[in-house]
């Protein structure tokens, strides 16, 4: 077998998402037949099993490479577990004087172990997913400078996926450091953790102290997780087919030919994209933990109602979760509680603090945002270092990192404005949390991740800045008419559907954030009314999903970050 054949995708070409016929209609199907009928220790190897069958379904060969992971963090672990025993039977062996130095010997040794494990995952995805972006700005660089060399530009095919059990890989090596886990002995326990089939793709991003045990210890089916978790499911692909799907050729289209549009027409695609990727993403994640909590396995959520955000900030608290937090406490915390970062922003903080708050000439407002930032340049230096990673986590594309860049702009600006606004509302005896004034924070958080949306999606940085351009320059909508409609492949009747549908969702919404279950409520009522909204529910899929001849399926957005 000659090295490209291993690389090739796997021969089952229909399961390319949780969303495809082959996956809902065959995999799942016979993973569940036949999980029902083993005993307890056969279900985790057939889960097991599974997971990497289904990983080589969509990646091929490449599934080697989370073999590898796998492999790599079991040594790990079994590695800082072997210096951290032998750190104890050493300080027992010297003086109490001695023992602090010791200590700190052992600590080296841990750090080098755990370095070796984010070269490997950071460094690797480092290496496949932007070395051709760094050789082609180097080139743009020499060609400017009229340099007659160039450097190749490689290419390299990426398992999907990659970055999801990479951050997981990362996170078990730094908390078996740390003392929070202890390092695992059983490889087909740690190999079930970095695979498991419905969070392989997009995540979430797992701990392993919070999904471990209960895949490895894994019950029979009940009546009541199985319908829990269809019903989860279900609301998934109803996100998926009837509004992700739908908008697809009308966004691609606008995206990929923006100068043919006016502004308007482009500001209602930046809406539409924003609508789209929240229904593909959470739509994902709701097949995801569906089907995770068919086997009785919790994971961690990754979406809290977003667009109820009040702020920047506060949106990505609510979006994409398990992301945040593993930056929060993998990237945030550890850079500002190193000496080093202490040392240098303490330096940033002393600079200024002369005649800058004393100044009698210095306008109120002014030193309200001074004393705001004043103290605080480790924070903004790590904010600032967090979404660039978070940027360029997204890809390998100026564009991603001006999405960074944009939100971390528009946090720093929120911290500032933060006492302004209060001194404001104190002065005008206004209520912050009067409704009318939330409900604005709410359209103006919208309109400002819609903005972002929008680079996020555009083919190119300078793509995006143009049609940001005509959006503020040309925001016309004379052009909207049926002819424009065919010309996107969409029309009245799909802009009504799609407007059902975000009625609905925001519905389920609103009665989630007051702390209902809809699937408990709907499961307490008789077995006619669940029987009938269940089958009203399927009915409705069939005949207003997008799917089949004159749609193009949406290809899973997060799956290849």
């Amino acid at each position: 077998m000659t090295l490209p054949s291993i690389l090739l995708p796997g021969k089952a070409a229909g399961l390319t998402s949780y969303f495809s016929p082959l996956y809902l209609v065959l995999f799942l199907p016979v993973v569940l037949v036949v999980y029902s009928v083993l005993p307890q220790k056969g279900r985790r190897w057939w889960l097991l099993a599974a997971s990497y069958g289904f990983f080589w379904l969509i990646s091929g060969g490449l599934a080697v490479y989370l073999l590898v992971s796998t492999a790599v963090m079991y040594w790990v672990g079994k590695r800082l577990t072997a210096i951290q025993q032998e750190q104890k039977a050493q300080v027992k062996l010297v003086e109490r004087s001695e023992r602090k130095a010791l200590k700190l010997v052992y600590q080296k040794r841990q750090r080098k172990v755990v370095l070796l494990a984010i070269l490997f995952h950071i460094g690797g995805l480092l290496v496949l997913k932007y070395s051709g972006f760094f050789a082609a700005n180097v080139n743009a660089v020499l060609a400017a400078l009229g340099a007659g060399v160039r450097m190749k530009v490689p290419h390299f095919l990426l398992p999907i996926g990659i970055s999801f059990f990479s951050l997981q890989g990362v996170a078990y090596a730094v908390d078996v450091y740390r003392g929070v886990i202890p390092a695992e002995t059983n490889f087909g326990r740690l190999a079930l953790f970095m695979s498991f089939f419905p969070q392989i793709v997009e995540g979430p991003i797992c701990r392993y102290s919070d999904t471990a045990e209960q895949l490895w210890n894994v019950g029979a089916i009940t009546w009541q997780n199985l319908s829990s978790g269809f019903l989860r499911i279900l609301y998934g692909l109803t996100k998926k087919l009837i509004v992700a799907d739908r908008l697809n050729l009308m966004i691609t289209a606008v995206f990929t030919n923006y100068g043919e549009y006016q502004g308007g027409v482009i500001a209602i695609a930046a809406v539409c994209y924003t609508i789209q990727l929240y229904m593909d993403f959470s739509g994902t994640m709701d097949a995801v933990m569906g089907t995770a909590e068919i086997f009785g396995v919790k994971m961690p959520e990754n979406f809290q109602r977003p667009f109820f955000s009040k702020s920047i900030s506060e949106f990505w608290k609510r979006w994409h979760i398990t992301l945040g937090t593993w930056f929060k406490d993998y990237i945030f915390y550890p850079v500002t509680m190193s000496k080093r970062m202490k040392a240098m922003t303490s330096r940033m903080d002393d600079l200024g603090q002369t005649d800058f708050e004393t100044a009698n000439h210095c306008p109120e407002a002014m030193l309200a945002i001074w004393n705001s930032c004043k103290g605080k340049a480790r924070q903004l230096l790590n904010i600032l270092i967090v979404w660039l990673a978070t940027g360029l986590w997204h890809g390998a594309a100026w564009s991603y990192v001006f999405f960074g860049m944009y939100h971390f702009v528009l946090i720093l600006g929120g911290n500032m404005i933060t006492p302004l606004a209060n001194r404001f509302f104190a002065k005008v005896h206004l209520e912050s949390n009067s409704f009318p004034y939330r409900l604005f924070q709410m359209v103006r958080t919208t309109i400002l991740v819609i903005i972002g949306e929008l680079f996020f999606r555009a083919t190119s940085l300078g793509a995006g800045l143009a049609m940001f351009g005509k959006i503020v320059t040309d925001f016309h909508f004379d052009s909207i008419n049926y002819t424009l409609l065919g010309k996107l492949s969409i029309d009245g009747l799909d802009f009504l559907v799609v407007g059902f549908m975000l009625v609905l969702v925001w519905g389920v919404s609103i009665l989630n954030e007051r702390g209902y279950v809809v699937r408990e409520l709907l499961a307490e009522q008789d077995k006619a009314a669940r029987w009938a909204v269940m089958y009203a529910w399927v009915l409705f899929l069939i005949i207003f999903g997008a799917y089949g001849m004159g749609y193009t399926p949406l290809s899973p957005i997060y799956a290849n970050f």
